[in-house]
């Protein structure tokens, strides 16, 4: 398929000059702070990478706090859910709340839930007529029981 559109230009991707022009110079050539950067993800410490290049360790560091590195963890996340559990959600939330901290909530209340059922001794079988009922705790969120 064709590129639609405009292709990118010959400099994307590269920084921006005004970002260029508020970072602090450095003692070292733009080809030695991106091979420093290399020796720092290989494991090699500042000082160590300092000597390498006969400048003071301070001319690394910065180099190296321009260094990306990846996030091990998302902090945020998307989650799908139907419209009968956001509404669960929603209800659950205490006040203004961030809803991250009502889903932790929520999650926290299972897994403390589910621990005190582990630790009950086994329950009587339950009678044949309830084996097939949904839910009743979370409304909506099952589809109801219908003439078959």
């Amino acid at each position: 398929m064709p590129f639609k559109g405009k292709p990118p230009g010959s400099g994307s991707g590269e920084m921006s000059r005004r970002t260029q022009a508020l970072r602090p110079e450095i003692a070292l050539s733009p080809a030695e702070a991106t091979k420093a950067r290399a020796l720092r993800r290989q494991g090699a410490e500042p000082g160590e990478i300092a000597a390498r290049f006969g400048v003071p360790l301070e001319e690394v560091e910065k180099a190296l706090v321009q260094m990306r590195s990846r996030r091990p963890e998302s902090t945020r996340g998307t989650l799908n859910v139907t419209l009968a559990a956001h509404r669960f959600v929603m209800a659950e939330r205490q006040g203004e709340e961030p809803l991250w901290q009502t889903m932790d909530r929520i999650f926290d209340e299972l897994i403390r839930l589910r621990q005190q059922v582990a630790n009950r001794p086994p329950a009587a079988a339950k009678p044949r007529r309830e084996v097939g009922r949904p839910d009743d705790l979370l409304p909506g969120l099952l589809p109801e029981p219908g003439p078959h």
